[in-house]
């Protein structure tokens, strides 16, 4: 999809200083120099708008934001605190590694929202709503179907 005129694409990450700025006059939360520094040097793709070769808008990243994903038990093996092993090690990189400008975030199953929230995590409903792109073979076409394939079919045996 090609910007009206005056507009032009740009596929490349954004300079340090460009992504900071951006955030910041859009409106955006501000993210440290050194969140920006670790967010861009992970980045999978990028695209900025410009406007008389100047960046006025952009999108991508790769550390400004982290995903808890995958915590996988199997079901034999539940109820033994693994989950909180797993979540232990997992909130003490965080603390070590992810700047406090960083935004972590998950999304919760079920009752897995129990173990979550005693490792600091908080609901944020009421600020955000999580959205999935369905992908050819999630078996996923909008709507109702979303909404229950996204919920896992039997989490009351998840460690707490």
């Amino acid at each position: 999809m090609n910007p009206p005129p005056p507009y032009s694409i740009k596929l490349q990450t954004p300079s340090i200083q460009t992504y900071c700025n951006l955030r910041q006059k859009s409106g955006l939360d501000p993210k440290s120099i050194k969140a920006a520094t670790l967010g861009l040097a992970g980045t999978l793709f990028a695209v900025q708008v410009l406007f008389e070769d100047e960046p006025i808008a952009s999108a991508g990243d790769g550390g400004c934001f982290f995903e808890v994903n995958d915590i996988a038990v199997l079901p034999q093996h539940r109820g033994k605190g693994l989950g909180k092993v797993i979540m232990g090690e997992i909130k003490k990189w965080t603390d070590e590694n992810v700047p406090e400008s960083a935004f972590v975030s998950l999304i919760a199953d079920g009752r897995a929202k129990e173990l979550y929230a005693q490792f600091g995590f908080v609901e944020t409903g009421a600020l955000s709503v999580a959205m999935a792109l369905p992908l050819k073979g999630m078996g996923l076409t909008g709507g109702d179907d979303v909404d229950n394939a996204l919920v896992a079919p039997d989490v009351s045996k998840l460690t707490t």
